[in-house]
């Protein structure tokens, strides 16, 4: 069998021969690599001829079944083997054709014998199908012999008669089978044959070694040429036994023969090197080294990372690293294969610390690889410089670097490469805590030559490597988790017994923080920290002159070293307390809600503990640090310096926050414990859980806060989390939507996160849940804005007040997000994700849409900035956002921010400190916006010209309209939806053209939009907030964002501005101009857009003074036929277009007329002096129409036109001069109106009208009568005479009915030739409604007065005026009624009593009087005191609360009826024509003389503000005290309130000019408009008004008129 089977593979078969003969090439000899795995010594070729496989299918049986045949043939002969190997030996022999230097004629004679003795027929065979026989003969052989060898290792004398024979064959002479023999030899080495592996490896070596000798010697041994041929193979083999070997000891023994051998050859590359220069050197010398880098490679990747070898192994690594430094193996220079320094990275990783265990200077100057007497010192100069660039040239190290040996060098830059390749390359976490292993070395520390200074250097280089490579790893928690541990390392170190690295390990540990902030509020590191003070503190108790102790850390694996002198302890301690000190400081600072919640959760570990009752540094620092850092309260956190100097640290500070929650924690963590002590988990979350449900239904904040606390700590205390709990913790503020349950909310999310960390993901997801359903709610922010409220057309029913949303909850929730974003951005991916989901449900992607998304309202800016300073802060830090994301994210911070913009000027609702937190939120918005220009290099996302089919406007997961996509498309210009923007730009593109250039410049221009109205609204909420520029108020930074505004803007950037706004949208342009009036560029722009395309904007009634002008009016522009479509204007700039100040126009009229048919009765009554007037310039008649219609409409409305239009049919009292222009127009309009009247209409008519025509008559009646007690009988008598009528009103008060008649009130007034007298009626107020529908009635119930409650009922006092004008005062009082709507609509706490005149007919009019209530007069005639010292006596002393409510009164009345008086220009001031009524608020009546009127022949004597220094008195006594500093403040307030309305005031004094009061007289209209300062901004608008007050501060002009009053006509003062 045996036989048959070598005949078969060694004669050969035909079969064998003939798919050789076609399978081969001619000399072709295929190796393989054989695994260990493999039964086979030999794997398959991969090739994909059929007949090579078949060769070799058909070889291998042949060769296996030889094995198990020579294996079951021991059991008869012991000696068969032997005989069968000298027989296949022999045909070996024989079979060698590869001798080259014999003769042509001697070889070919060779092969004719040796195929007559294999093949007797085979004499016919050519040379070259000989040769081949030959060959493959030979690779049978060989392949059989190693085979046996593999199969039969066990046997004796077997392996070794195998490796004697190939040892006798190889290079013997050279030839192409020599590898097929190394191939062979290196499987058996694999298989295991251990008794040969010594001799084989040595054989390997030597011939590695020889065949790397440099070329020119030995050229002419062949064996070398030999051994040259077989190189790659050797090293093929030796990869092929690294990677197969096993064992640990085997594979280390394996390394440092790998090792050894690569020192040798760098020994011999060496002295090569020594005798060539340049290029030529390295690559002569160190080629044949780097192979064996790939070899160790495999080899050591087997391995774990060898941290503690043996002095040989740790020789040999010293020795590689340096040889790889000395020929570059180690920096990727291009001059080795790429593979080389792949290699040595992966060695890196598992290499050990090149530390000597003996005296380093000495084995560093005996080291026979690399002596110092090896380069020139031209050489090591330039080494030394290379390395001081490489250490940054630090200055304490270059001096030490340039003395150090050529070793010494090579050593420092082996550990340089070493070390900074493995922070490079490796998995392991610790990678860089070996640089603490050099530090710490004995040898280096004492080292005398400053090595330990170098290896600092290189320290440092490489942990800054290690900080590079850490910030470039993917921002999971298990990387959160490794700086965690890394942290607690560096504390550690932080107080290692060495002063030298404590102060490298602080170094570093600031490095990492700087690096990773979110490592100072870390709940690990600040607990390992406070730890190991406690562990340092105990070393203070223990005896210094026993062993020093070593500590365990608790939850690390180090152990801590103390010193044994106590002073050096003590100052460690020291040391290690002031730096956890400002840790917890910095922490604190940058995150205090998350730094509390992880203090809190250590002092609860300890509250059980024994611990807890002694003396603990840790516990102690905790709330020593809580106390001193606990930062501002909220309330005080806005502060100025200034102010919280002058209060004590226990109002301003937040510690009682830390205390509250630490006692609250604890409270419920006890509660919990013994529920469940009593209870199982799953009835305990049901119980809980339904508990809480039902506190959502209940108002009290309190039981939901608890009901929040024991679901939180149950939360904690489980070890798995309960998915039902977590979510009705997160969801219940929103059900329960207040500050307070937000703020026990936010708590317990705080308490959540720090106790339960692996939480966090969970927690993000569930409260962003509910944070997306307040936006589905409209809740807080994202509430609707209703309409406005227009305080120039109030109905009845309307409510004027600011109407702010809910905002606090949300306020309290964006701190929290703003907080949770800071952490998370510097350490989870994942939670990044989640605020960016929030953000793109929040934030809008259109502009001025009705109504947004988030309220535009004042209030809401605070969350509203807060979540785009969210946003900013993610797109500009180290966040891993694709790049789509973040175009889509801050479009919508740009579209969010522009939105607010669009929609007019509202004054902040806000006070205080909520202002100024605003304030202070929009100037850090400002400035991130601004820096935002640096982070615009690339907004296009790659790949986006193509994915045009892609829509991201659907981002935000909400549904959209049509609109709602047009207007995206605008903004989308990063991420468009199927839109051809960019193919629009594919030209550009192709001319070479950055398209990312030209959205880089629509972003900038969109910045700097948004930076331009973002800077008016600052100064606008800073002049509200600080009107008096006071320096203790000051925001931190406003100065920038005023150097910022100094910067001149041209006309024609405002244009751009303007075309840029209208493009976002047409609203933003509309109310643009609003917030910069001066600029008339702006208007014009603007205006130019409105008349381009009205459309867009016809629904804005604000838009209509764009479209509608003097000169488009004039020309008759084809546009204005759109204001038919337009939205309705106030009343009062309705009327305005049947005035002076617009030419009359066919389509203004008409829509005037519709704007005032579209507002209710009750909205026209304040106007119906104005509609009367607006029948002068009515020359189309729609004004009149619109009267006709409006007394069919509204009975009330028909008597006050009558009345009305009664007064204004002559220009004198008398009834004797006509107007000529109306007078017989208004005569015929009230001839219609009565004769239109008819049934209860009439009756309605004729009843009021007799009534009151009967009062007014008894002026006449006691005319003649002389002034005194005959007159006053005569009043008396002529009153009693007076029947009431059911159903009559007061002329001046149609919301009440009057029931009664004070028969004994009639009192004559003081005018001897006019005869005004009082008298008081009982009024039930009803409502105009109310009174229109009575006046309905056919018959009207006498008892209808019996049927109202008391509080309905008042007693009206009014003053019947004959022979006086009373016109003008109703002018003065319809401008303070407007004034005191806009105050209420501002919400400014600003006191008017805006009381009844109607002027009834001419000369002839009602004034109702200010009730409880007495004028300056008459105070001075019955007290004989000072107004200071009535409210003294009145309301006690100023401590008193009585006067200090007063006081306030008098102040909010004082202040508003100032600023009515300047802009009024109200004289004839004298205490008599000022009230004070009984809770102190002062009242101005008589509107004689304003405007351009005043006594004396309109000498303006007066100043514009009576200020005299009784009134100061009451308010401080001088201008700096607070009280006055009030006054002045609100004084501005109202100032500023009104200044927007300017047009409308205006206008409604324009339409009353033509009546000839003695108040207009020319300039009137000019000088109202100059007061009103349209072209200053906020804060010179309010420095103008603060230099008006000043002026008039105890004006010596006001007391000297005082003083002709009173020796005029006796008024005291």
């Amino acid at each position: 069998m045996v036989s048959s089977l070598r005949d078969f593979l060694v004669s050969p078969s035909p079969i064998l021969s003939k798919l050789n003969k076609y399978a081969t090439s001619e000399g072709n000899i295929q190796i393989t690599v054989t695994d260990e795995s493999s039964r086979d010594s030999e794997k398959k070729p991969k090739h994909s001829d059929k007949l090579m496989r078949a060769l070799h299918n058909l070889r291998d049986c042949a060769i296996m079944n030889i094995c198990r045949a020579v294996k079951a043939g021991l059991q008869i002969d012991n000696d068969c083997i032997q005989a069968f190997l000298a027989s296949i030996s022999n045909r070996l022999y024989r079979a060698e054709m590869s001798d080259r230097t014999k003769s042509a004629v001697s070889r070919w004679s060779q092969l004719r014998i040796l195929v007559k003795f294999l093949r007797p027929d085979g004499s016919k065979m050519k040379p070259e199908e000989i040769e081949r026989e030959s060959t493959f003969i030979s690779t049978n052989t060989i392949l059989t012999l190693g085979h046996i060898a593999v199969a039969l290792k066990d046997t004796p004398k077997t392996v070794e008669s195998v490796l004697q024979i190939f040892q006798q064959r190889f290079c013997s002479p050279p030839s192409p089978l020599d590898v097929l023999i190394v191939d062979q030899l290196g499987c058996m080495i694999m298989a295991g044959c251990t008794i040969i592996q010594q001799e084989v490896m040595s054989m390997f070596i030597q011939i590695t070694i020889l065949s790397s000798s440099p070329y020119g010697r030995q050229e002419g041994d062949e064996k070398v040429k030999g051994y040259r041929q077989v190189s790659s193979a050797v090293i093929n083999a030796f990869a092929n036994i690294a990677a197969n070997t096993q064992g640990e000891s085997e594979q280390l023994e394996l390394l440092v023969r790998l090792l050894e051998l690569f020192v040798q050859m760098g020994l011999e590359a060496k002295r090569a090197s020594d005798k060539c220069s340049g290029l030529l050197k390295a690559s002569s010398s160190a080629g044949n080294l780097g192979v064996l880098i790939p070899v160790i490679d495999v080899l050591i990747r087997r391995l774990p990372v060898i941290k503690d070898p043996r002095p040989r192994l740790l020789k040999m690594f010293r020795d590689f690293w340096q040889y790889c430094v000395v020929f570059m193996f180690a920096e990727e220079t291009g001059l080795w294969p790429k593979e080389w320094f792949e290699g040595v990275c992966n060695i890196a990783t598992k290499s050990p610390l090149l530390i000597s265990e003996g005296h380093l200077r000495s084995e560093l100057l005996h080291n026979v690889a690399l002596r110092n007497d090896t380069v020139s010192q031209t050489e090591l100069t330039d080494l030394r410089y290379s390395i001081c660039s490489w250490l940054g040239n630090q200055a304490n190290v270059d001096p030490l670097v340039h003395k150090l040996s050529f070793s010494q060098c090579t050593y420092l830059l082996s550990v340089f490469r070493l070390e900074t390749l493995r922070v490079t390359h490796s998995c392991d976490p610790k990678a860089f805590y070996g640089l603490f292993t050099y530090l710490e070395d004995n040898v280096i520390y004492k080292d005398k030559s400053g090595m330990w200074q170098c290896i600092r250097a290189v320290a440092d280089k490489t942990f800054e490597k290690f900080l590079e490579v850490t910030a470039e790893k993917e921002k999971t928690e298990a990387r959160e988790r490794e700086l965690e541990g890394h942290a607690q390392f560096l504390l550690v170190k932080f107080n290692h017994i060495h002063k030298r690295i404590r102060r490298v390990a602080d170094k570093y540990l600031t490095g990492l923080v700087d690096r990773f902030p979110y490592l100072l509020w870390s709940g690990r590191v600040l607990m390992t920290m406070l730890d190991i003070l406690q562990l340092l503190s105990k070393s203070l108790e223990m005896d210094p002159h026993q062993k020093a102790p070593e500590f365990d850390v608790p939850n690390t694996p180090y152990k801590l070293r103390v010193k044994d002198i106590m002073a050096e302890r003590e100052q460690t301690v020291k040391d290690f307390a002031t730096r956890s000190s400002q840790i917890l400081q910095e922490a604190l600072k940058w995150a205090p809600s998350t730094t509390r919640s992880h203090l809190i959760e250590y002092l609860l570990k300890f509250e059980n503990a024994s611990e807890g009752l002694f003396q603990h540094s840790g516990l102690a620092l905790a709330t020593e640090s809580v106390l001193n850092y606990a930062g501002y309260s909220k309330t005080a956190a806005v502060l100025g310096s200034n102010t919280l100097d002058r209060r004590p640290t226990c109002v301003t500070t937040d510690s009682s926050n830390f205390t509250a929650n630490l006692s609250m924690r604890s409270r419920f963590m006890g509660e919990i414990s013994g529920m469940r002590s009593i209870c199982k988990d799953e009835t305990l979350i049901e119980i809980l859980c339904n508990k809480l449900d039902d506190a959502c239904k209940q108002t009290d904040s309190e039981v939901c806060k608890e009901a929040m606390f024991r679901v939180c700590a149950l939360l904690i205390a489980m070890k798995e989390l309960d998915k039902r709990s977590l979510h009705a913790l997160c969801w219940l503020p929103v059900k329960h939507f207040m500050d307070r349950t937000m703020k026990a909310a936010v708590s317990c999310w705080e308490w959540l996160l720090a106790a339960r960390p692996d939480s966090t993901n969970e927690f993000m997801c569930e409260m962003a849940a509910a944070w997306q359903l307040t936006i589905d709610m409209k809740l807080g922010i994202f509430r609707e804005d209703s309409s406005r409220l227009d305080p120039l057309a109030k109905a009845e029913e309307d409510i004027l007040e600011p109407n702010a949303p809910n905002t606090t909850p949300h306020q309290i929730w964006s701190k929290f997000l703003t907080e949770r974003v800071e952490v998370a951005k510097y350490s989870s991916v994942n939670q990044v994700s989640i605020m960016m989901s929030l953000l793109n449900k929040s934030l809008l992607i259109n502009v001025g849409r009705n109504p947004g998304l988030i309220s535009r309202h004042p209030a809401a800016i605070g969350p509203r900035i807060r979540l785009m300073c969210i946003g900013l802060s993610l797109l500009q830090g180290e966040v891993p956002i694709n790049l789509t994301s973040k175009s889509v994210l801050r479009e919508r911070i740009y579209a969010t921010a522009l939105d607010y913009f669009a929609g007019p000027v509202i004054f902040p609702t806000q006070r205080g400190s909520e202002l100024r937190e605003d304030i202070i939120q929009l100037i850090s918005f400002f400035m991130q916006m601004h820096a935002d220009k640096k982070y615009l290099s690339s907004v296009i996302p790659k790949g986006v010209e193509e994915a045009t089919g892609e829509d991201y406007t659907n981002t935000n997961q909400m549904t959209l309209t049509s609109a709602d996509l047009a207007q995206a498309r605008k903004w989308l210009i990063t991420v468009n939806s199927g839109t051809a923007t960019y193919s629009k730009r594919s030209t550009a593109t192709r001319k070479g053209h950055n398209p990312n250039d030209a959205q880089i410049k629509e972003y900038l221009r969109k910045r700097n939009l948004i930076l331009t109205l973002v800077a008016s609204t600052v100064e606008l909420f800073i002049t509200w907030h600080n009107p008096l520029a006071l320096e203790e108020l000051r925001i931190p930074d406003e100065d920038k964002l005023t150097t910022w505004r100094s910067n001149t803007i041209t006309e024609k950037q405002w244009k751009e501005y303007a075309r840029l706004a209208w493009d976002i949208s047409p609203t933003l342009a509309v109310f643009f101009p609003s917030r910069y009036r001066s600029v008339d560029a702006l208007v014009k722009e603007v205006t130019r857009l409105v008349r381009n395309n009205p459309g867009a904007v016809s629904h804005i009634p604000e838009a209509l003074s764009f479209l509608v002008t003097t000169s488009s009016i004039e020309a008759d522009a084809p546009e204005l036929a759109h204001v038919l479509t337009w939205a309705p204007v106030s009343p009062v700039n309705a009327l305005s277009y049947f005035s002076r100040q617009y030419p009359p126009h066919p389509l203004t009229a008409q829509y005037a007329v519709r704007a005032l048919r579209s507002y209710p009765p009750e909205a026209l009554l304040l106007y119906i002096p104005q509609l009367v007037q607006a029948v002068r310039y009515d020359t189309m008649g729609y004004v009149v129409d619109f009267i006709h219609w409006a007394a069919k409409m509204s009975q009330l409305l028909a008597h006050q036109l009558l009345w009305n239009m009664k007064a204004n049919t002559y220009r004198d009292e008398e009834a004797t001069i006509k107007d000529e222009e109306i007078g017989d127009q208004l005569e015929s309009l009230m001839q219609d109106i009565t004769q239109s009247l008819s049934g209860a209409a009439l009756n309605f008519y004729k009843r009021e009208f007799d009534f009151f025509g009967k009062i007014t008559n008894i002026s006449g009646e006691i005319r003649i009568y002389p002034k005194g007690p005959e007159r006053k009988k005569a009043c008396l008598e002529a009153l009693s005479k007076i029947k009431l009528q059911p159903g009559c009103y007061l002329p001046s008060n149609p919301e009440g009915i009057v029931t009664d008649i004070d028969y004994k009130s009639g009192t004559p007034m003081q005018s001897a030739a006019k005869a005004p007298f009082l008298a008081k009626f009982r009024v039930k107020h009803c409502g105009i409604h109310e009174l229109e529908n009575l006046g309905k009635q056919t018959v009207v119930d006498e008892t209808v007065s019996q049927t109202s409650s008391e509080s309905a009922l008042h007693w009206q006092a009014c003053i019947f005026k004959v022979g006086d004008d009373v016109r003008q005062d109703m002018l003065a009082l319809q401008v303070i009624e407007l004034f005191k709507n806009i105050f209420l609509q501002t919400g400014l706490e600003l006191y008017l009593v805006p009381y009844r005149v109607v002027a009834t007919a001419p000369g002839c009019g009602v004034i109702e009087c200010v009730p409880n209530s007495k004028s300056r007069d008459q105070i001075g005639k019955q007290t004989d005191i000072n107004l200071y010292q009535y409210f003294i006596q009145k309301y006690g002393d100023e401590d008193a609360s009585h006067f200090q409510t007063a006081r306030r009164n008098f102040i909010i009345s004082m202040a508003a009826y100032s600023v009515v008086g300047f802009m009024l220009q109200i004289k004839d001031r004298h205490n008599g024509n000022i009230m004070l009524d009984e809770d102190g608020h002062i009242i101005h009546i008589d509107f004689g003389f304003m405007f351009e009127s005043s006594p004396g022949g309109n000498l303006g004597w007066e100043p514009d503000i009576k200020l005299t220094d009784e009134m100061v008195a009451i308010m401080g006594g001088k201008m700096e005290a607070p009280p006055f500093q009030w006054f002045m403040q609100l004084c501005v307030q109202g100032y500023l309130a009104v200044r927007p309305y300017q047009d409308a005031i205006i206008s409604l004094v324009s339409l009353m000019l033509d009546t000839r009061l003695p108040c207009f007289r020319g300039q009137t209209i000019k000088l109202l408009r100059t007061r009103f300062q349209p072209q200053a901004t906020e804060r010179e608008a309010a420095s103008y008004m603060l230099g008006i007050v000043q002026k008039c501060y105890l004006s010596w002009r006001a007391k000297s008129y005082d003083m002709i009053q009173y020796m005029q006509n006796q008024i005291p003062y």
